[in-house]
């Protein structure tokens, strides 16, 4: 137990050393948020979870508060587009390719451009076969949904990372 101990020890003393620290959650220029984007849309929605969780931005949902936030993310445009990558020798579908293409912008309420029109890109590939067709839709179901998460995820650091309104 003791060795242990002895090897644990030097290893936190370099971790601590090197500035290593545990990830926190964001810290944001902006104290409330409106999400403009698609009524309904999965992607909105989980932006707006994610921004709430870190208990340092509230997301104004309703329109009409529209003049209270800060800052607007503008979801400009999300497309999922499902691109074939490879055929067998009779010409059957063996691999496609699922892209999630989201386009957004950070703007002010007086219309002072914080991130530009910009654009995060998932892919995914993934095997098809006929026989299997239906666990295969559910697969794509979950890739898309996978993607979804990660263009959420950089969205949060790139909202971030802006630092003056």
């Amino acid at each position: 137990m003791q060795r242990r101990t002895a090897l644990v020890w030097p290893a936190a003393l370099m971790l601590s050393a090197c500035g290593f620290k545990l990830r926190q959650a964001p810290d944001f220029a902006f104290d409330a948020v409106f999400i403009n984007g698609q009524a309904n849309s999965p992607l909105a929605q989980e932006l707006a979870r994610n921004l709430e969780a870190t208990d340092r931005v509230h997301v104004i949902k309703d329109p009409q508060k529209m003049d209270s936030a800060q800052v607007i993310v503008d979801l400009l445009s999300e497309l999922r587009e499902k691109v074939v990558v490879a055929l067998n020798a009779s010409g059957q579908v063996r691999q496609f390719q699922v892209r999630l293409r989201v386009r957004f912008k950070l703007r002010t309420l007086e219309g002072k451009e914080l991130i530009e029109p910009s654009e995060i890109l998932q892919q995914r590939d993934i095997n098809y076969n006929e026989t299997l067709a239906l666990a295969k839709e559910t697969e794509e179901a979950l890739l898309y949904k996978s993607m979804q998460t990660d263009v959420v995820q950089q969205l949060v650091h790139r909202l971030a990372a802006v630092r003056k309104l």
